[in-house]
């Protein structure tokens, strides 16, 4: 049977930054199950749609997301990415917080899809 996963890496990636927007190419990598070198083009996508902006912080990077754009796949986007990563366990605002578990699709509650 194929695995297959409920979001797209690139909303996977948002959602590891939302929980902890210090975290390292490295981590996102392994939480979403690809390449750093995958890694660094999902989050420089997110970077160069506006989804994220990257502040260089000593040797490791720390990231933003821009809680108020809305889902670019939404026909009418009245959907904010705040209002998505809020409903999923992410964090709508900013601040860190560390997860208990990886993200992974049978991590997402129920009542969140």
């Amino acid at each position: 049977m194929p695995r297959w996963t409920f979001l797209s890496n690139h909303g996977r990636a948002l959602l590891c930054i939302s929980h902890d927007p210090e975290t390292r190419l490295r981590d996102i990598a392994a939480e979403l199950g690809v390449t750093e070198r995958s890694a660094y083009a999902i989050v420089n996508d997110l970077a160069d749609g506006g989804y994220i902006t990257k502040e260089r912080d000593g040797r490791r990077n720390r990231y933003e997301i821009r809680h108020d754009l809305r889902l670019p796949e939404t026909p009418d986007r009245e959907v904010a990415i705040g209002e998505v990563l809020r409903a999923l366990g992410g964090r709508g605002v900013k601040g860190k917080r560390k997860s208990s578990s990886p993200i992974t699709d049978h991590n997402v509650p129920a009542t969140s899809l």
